[in-house]
């Protein structure tokens, strides 16, 4: 069967690497996530993730006790790196070459991004895990994650949450919440639904590249998705 997508970003917060601890990495949800990984890259689909760094510092809250935004976004970004050599340990134990790429230079542990170099990682076969943000304060990762998947020619957007797509309201707190299977960038946006940060989507639908919001909970998810046999939202 052709594949609808090829090259894919994958975004993943940093809340979901805690698996069930209260703080940190957990290394065997680490370890499940790059097997799933693994094996869509066996299937021949070019991957790049963008981390967040949640599980370890938030920005925002933390500036919402005082501290300078700009300050509080850097630490948050130098967390999602953290996060990435992590992921990147855990994807090579399984045998994938991979490369951390990060906004903000450090190369004694990754390499710096550069999207020429990125897009040659993808074109080897490389999985390629995008950390530090956009390398900038005041942009969220998911911004971050659009801005890298419209660089990289990537065609779809698929973001990991702990749902299975797009509810009318939190359905963890909300028995009544209804799903969406489908809807617009412009519904999105209006309606303020808070799957995204509203920059990322709106740069998503200005760039029309689509957005899949699905659940990594259940091991096989991913490749579900992508082979569409499983329930997610898509949006566009």
């Amino acid at each position: 069967m052709e594949k609808k997508y090829r090259r894919i970003l994958l975004k993943i917060s940093g809340e979901f690497l805690m698996g069930n601890l209260d703080y940190g990495v957990d290394v065997k949800t680490v370890d499940r996530i790059a097997g799933e990984i693994v094996s869509i890259y066996k299937d021949g689909y070019q991957v790049c993730v963008v981390v967040g760094g949640g599980n370890i510092f938030r920005g925002v809250s933390a500036a919402a006790y005082g501290m300078h935004r700009s300050v509080a976004d850097n630490i948050g970004m130098l967390a999602t790196v953290m996060n990435a050599i992590a992921f990147q340990n855990s994807a090579e134990r399984l045998g994938i070459q991979t490369r951390v790429m990060s906004a903000i230079p450090m190369p004694n542990i990754c390499e710096p991004y550069l999207r020429r170099k990125a897009l040659r990682h993808l074109e080897k076969g490389r999985l390629v895990i995008c950390a530090a943000g956009s390398g900038n304060p005041y942009f969220t990762t998911d911004t971050a994650a659009t801005l890298r998947a419209l660089e990289m020619g990537c065609d779809v957007l698929m973001k990991a949450t702990k749902v299975d797509g797009v509810y009318t309201s939190d359905p963890e707190k909300n028995t009544d919440a209804k799903f969406i299977g489908k809807l617009s960038y412009k519904e999105v946006i209006e309606k303020d639904i808070r799957v995204m940060d509203q920059t990322a989507v709106t740069l998503a639908k200005e760039n029309n590249i689509p957005i899949i919001v699905f659940s990594l909970k259940e091991c096989g998810n991913l490749g579900r998705v992508l082979a569409g046999e499983w329930p997610c939202s898509l949006i566009s």
